[in-house]
């Protein structure tokens, strides 16, 4: 998803321009699909619950819905008057959440998936929104903000519930664990929090990364938290005592996106450096890259079956991939 300087440089808002790395030569296996109709830089992509439907958010201020099984775009939803960071469903996969906005402004909009139409607009964050997620039980969204904070919002009532205060630099991701009970948000202080959902307490800060961290996932069992980087590095943590537990290398550059399958047994990431890559997580191994796109991979995202995976691009496009013969 983008979580660093170097998209928000993309996007004009900080440092230089997007790196751009020449492509590794290597024979890999070659995406299913090629998702073309965006017209600018594709940040985020992610699955509805029951597979059927990805959605994508982009630099070109507009969201698509796109058919999973044939490819093709099914509709287009436009309403932000700024670029689109982050989408995300809602566990029943009826509402779709997006985040974008500026340095002056942020904004979240809740979307009828069914009818693509603007249900609601959030506006609470100063500045621009860079990651959104809801709880496992739908009765909540979290937001984390280049203001540096993270709120915590009633989706239906669009009301705010909560403000976390604790990073010293913009937030970069948010992500809820399977219970719900705790919140891990990502920053450019090159930290990871987590924060007690109920109370907004902080209930541990994860210190090892060197540069800015970019994105967060737990696994399934909630146990395991992974972290990835601006310091080309993907970390695995122990949620319970904050832990490392291993650090993952292999990307030549910076790290934008990481995603656990759904049997929280492989790992995918993506960056800078345009490579996808998967690995064994109880091993840390590097099991296959996954080389197609042009630009940097700014977001993966694994299907609930474990099955496909999604890549979006600097390149306008998004990829799918089928992975479950590829993986351990």
């Amino acid at each position: 998803m983008f979580r660093t300087a170097l998209l928000l440089a993309a996007l004009g808002l900080t440092g230089p321009g997007l790196i751009v790395l020449s492509p590794l030569s290597a024979q890999q296996p070659k995406p299913r699909d090629t998702l073309e109709g965006h017209t600018d830089f594709v940040f985020s992509v992610a699955f509805s619950p029951d597979d059927k439907t990805l959605a994508s958010g982009s630099k070109d201020k507009t969201i698509k819905l796109w058919d999973v099984k044939t490819g093709k775009e099914q509709r287009t939803l436009k309403g932000h008057a700024s670029w689109v960071g982050f989408v995300a469903f809602s566990p029943d996969g009826k509402t779709l959440a997006s985040a974008s906005g500026d340095l002056t402004l942020g904004e979240i909009k809740l979307w009828n998936v069914a009818t693509g139409n603007e249900r609601s607009s959030i506006e609470g964050h100063p500045s621009a929104v860079l990651s959104v997620a809801f709880s496992p039980d739908g009765t909540i969204l979290a937001s984390g903000s280049y203001d540096k904070t993270i709120k915590l919002w009633n989706p239906k009532t669009g009301k705010e519930q909560l403000t976390l205060n604790g990073h010293t630099r913009p937030v970069s991701s948010v992500a809820f664990s399977p219970d719900g009970k705790t919140l891990a948000s990502a920053s450019h202080d090159k930290t990871i929090k987590l924060w007690d959902v109920k109370s907004g307490n902080e209930q541990l800060t994860l210190n090892g990364h060197t540069d800015l961290v970019a994105s967060v996932a737990f696994s399934p069992d909630g146990k395991t938290l992974a972290s990835a980087s601006q310091d080309k590095t993907i970390r695995l943590w122990d949620i319970k005592t904050g832990k490392e537990l291993a650090t993952l290398k292999g990307h030549a550059h910076s790290v934008f996106s990481v995603a656990f399958s759904s049997d929280g047994k492989n790992l995918a990431s993506g960056g800078v450096d345009k490579m996808i890559k998967l690995w064994d997580v109880p091993s840390g191994k590097e099991q296959i890259t996954l080389d197609g796109h042009k630009q940097s991979v700014f977001s993966v995202a694994f299907s609930s079956d474990g099955k496909g995976l999604a890549s979006a691009s600097g390149d306008n496009t998004i990829k799918f991939w089928d992975v479950a013969t590829k993986l351990k």
